[in-house]
């Protein structure tokens, strides 16, 4: 495991932070984390706020885009993301997951290690000083399929991991889904062979038929430039879930690209996103 301190004076500037962070305590950075079982190589880093005696934190998992194949949690929008909720009192944890390669799929495994992060942050609560009844979950393309996932099902879908830390809950309690694919049709490389013929597996695994009237609230962003990921994926989660009665919120960004972050030049989304976050999480 690796920790770096450091004001964030130049890094800010870089990632598009808020001016405060200047005059800001330091962001505390932990890379490389082990946070799966023993023998995995996927590891998180982890954006801590500076400490107050007696303070507990909401914490939430930042998951990387990457089409299911490729993508890390040090990229620059994981950076961004994750020194944006520290530097206003949020735990970040940016995870990398199973990732899918030839003849190496990757669900249900890549779901799996997200929900075992937000175990991970329970187990590892008072040391972090994580408020465990509070944790949320972020992420873009590929990681918001996953992040949705993670909002969306429950124990009653059996996509929760046996193990590691099996006495945890996998649940959050908010979940914002940036430009991630819904329904997962067109979108099969992380599937084996044999499940991509499998229409109810297919089904089993989008976001857009998972939805139910217990399920933490949503934030779903998504730009009208996106020709990765349509717009219309976005709209058919939106309208799924407003039918299955789950607090949610679509805010379609007007000439935004796909794979942006919390600053792109078309608009500051942090006060949209920090906003949710403190409305559910704090």
């Amino acid at each position: 495991m690796r920790t770096q301190w450091g004001a964030l004076v130049v890094a800010g500037l870089m990632l598009g932070l808020p001016r405060a962070a200047s005059t800001q305590a330091p962001v505390r950075i932990e890379k490389d984390v082990e946070y799966l079982a023993p023998g995995r190589v996927e590891k998180c880093d982890l954006y801590l706020p500076a400490e107050q005696a007696g303070k507990r934190f909401p914490a939430v998992v930042i998951i990387h885009g990457g089409g299911f194949t490729g993508g890390d949690k040090g990229a620059a929008r994981e950076q961004n993301i994750g020194n944006t909720l520290a530097l206003n009192g949020y735990v970040g944890m940016s995870v990398n997951y199973l990732l899918a390669a030839t003849g190496k799929p990757s669900w249900p495994q890549n779901l799996y290690d997200c929900k075992t992060a937000v175990r991970w942050l329970r187990k590892n609560a008072d040391r972090l000083h994580v408020d465990p009844a509070h944790i949320g979950v972020i992420g873009g393309s590929a990681g918001g399929h996953l992040a949705a996932m993670v909002g969306l099902t429950g124990p009653d879908a059996k996509l929760d991991p046996k193990e590691p830390y099996g006495d945890y809950s996998c649940r959050v309690q908010a979940a914002v889904d940036l430009y991630g694919p819904a329904e997962l049709d067109h979108f099969l490389t992380m599937f084996p062979e044999a499940v991509r013929e499998n229409a109810e597996e297919v089904r089993r695994a989008s976001p857009l038929h998972q939805g139910s009237k217990d399920d933490p609230p949503m934030l779903i962003m998504h730009g009208t430039a996106d020709t990765t990921v349509p717009l219309e994926q976005s709209k058919l989660l939106d309208a799924a879930l407003e039918k299955a009665g789950v607090k949610h919120e679509l805010v379609i960004v007007e000439g935004a690209p796909h794979t942006f972050h919390l600053q792109p030049k078309q608009r500051d989304l942090r006060p949209v996103v920090l906003g949710f976050f403190d409305r559910y999480l704090k």
